[in-house]
């Protein structure tokens, strides 16, 4: 793919029906959002300007809207993908439409990426019924992106910085929209080692952590306390990661980490001492957090940073960050939404984009 001085970005608005019109209107009125890069935004211009017409009419102006500004879509670079069936698409109601509307903007996304016109994609949130209703039966935005750029290693990795301590929290999940009781027949050693290497590889290429150190969650309560409470620890997840040390000697690998212990020194790292900051990276924390399911990872990511942590899709040929929240579709068209997480999204896109351009200018 052609790199490029400043990152193209690509933003979708998601469910139409949902708040990521809104928050992507009020994300891109942020000065700094628009700095250092170029942003287009893939969706319906007509869901657009009906959002934009909310909010005015909400606000009365332009810096009245939640202490939110908000940018009028004649401002915006939009590749319009707009159907007849956007017309009969209601704020705060899924259906059909609002589905086949965001698979569109979803698949236009992909296929400029892929042809080069953009070096990344930020998503807003979808409705995974609104598209199995339009007759699109995918897991989640991931699971179709990863289909279309061909690839079979991929995974989500959840990252917030404190704004506490600056420290980075970095949550990659080994399992992700998958029922409970089928995560212990779905994790393998092989699984497990190809999301590691995801992990690694992404540490050193995006973030410049060459040799991090990186903990492990146990999958039992007590990590099985020696196969009394379960016995997948004792059985393979132990060896697997005597196994991934002996190949990794230069990263420090700890676990398995009983869950409900694993994010006490996560925690202290996010929130620091309030008698005095702590260092960027405190000693106790680890640079990355593998987790072994959906709710294992994200329950404590989301109670730490649920405005601020950024879903990234680690594996695929560009780019990928989306807000760590749904389509809200409690109060979409209500003008209450914050843009907090989608700003995270777009800022970390940047970086990541520019770090990659680091990383294949080096190699070059």
């Amino acid at each position: 793919m052609q790199t490029s001085v400043r990152p193209r970005l690509a933003i979708t608005i998601g469910d139409p029906a949902g708040i990521g019109p809104e928050v992507v209107l009020k994300a891109l009125a942020v000065p700094i959002i628009n700095q250092g890069c170029q942003l287009t935004v893939i969706g319906g211009r007509s869901v657009l300007n009906q959002a934009y017409t909310r909010l005015r009419r909400r606000g009365g102006n332009l810096q009245s809207i939640d202490d939110h500004a908000v940018v009028d879509p004649e401002q915006l670079a939009i590749l319009d993908c707009d159907r007849s069936g956007s017309t009969a698409i209601i704020p705060g109601m899924p259906s059909q439409a609002s589905g086949a509307a965001s698979f569109n903007y979803m698949e236009q996304a992909i296929t400029q990426t892929l042809a080069g016109h953009f070096d990344g994609i930020v998503t807003a949130p979808i409705a995974k019924s609104a598209w199995k209703a339009a007759g699109h039966a995918y897991a989640g935005q991931t699971e179709l992106l990863a289909e279309r750029s061909g690839v079979n290693q991929f995974g989500m990795l959840f990252v917030a910085r404190s704004p506490y301590t600056g420290w980075t929290l970095r949550t990659l999940l080994a399992t992700t929209h998958i029922p409970l009781r089928c995560v212990a027949d779905t994790l393998t050693p092989e699984l497990l080692s190809g999301k590691l290497e995801l992990l690694v590889r992404c540490l050193a290429e995006d973030f410049g952590l060459a040799t991090p150190e990186i903990a492990i969650a146990g999958l039992n309560p007590h990590s099985g306390e020696q196969g009394q409470l379960g016995s997948e620890e004792q059985d393979w997840l132990i060896p697997w990661l005597e196994e991934e040390r002996s190949r990794r000697p230069n990263i420090k690998l700890e676990g398995p980490v009983p869950p409900d212990t694993l994010w006490v020194k996560p925690a202290e790292a996010w929130y620091g001492s309030h008698q005095a900051p702590r260092p960027a990276k405190p000693i106790s924390a680890h640079d990355g957090y593998l987790a072994l399911y959906h709710d294992q990872g994200l329950i404590p990511v989301k109670l730490l940073a649920f405005d601020q942590a950024v879903n990234t899709t680690i594996g695929l040929p560009f780019v990928r960050t989306s807000p760590d929240h749904g389509t809200a579709f409690d109060i979409a068209g209500k003008g209450i939404a914050k843009p907090t997480s989608i700003v995270s999204a777009i800022q970390l896109a940047k970086e990541l984009v520019c770090q990659k351009q680091v990383a294949s200018s080096i190699k070059a």
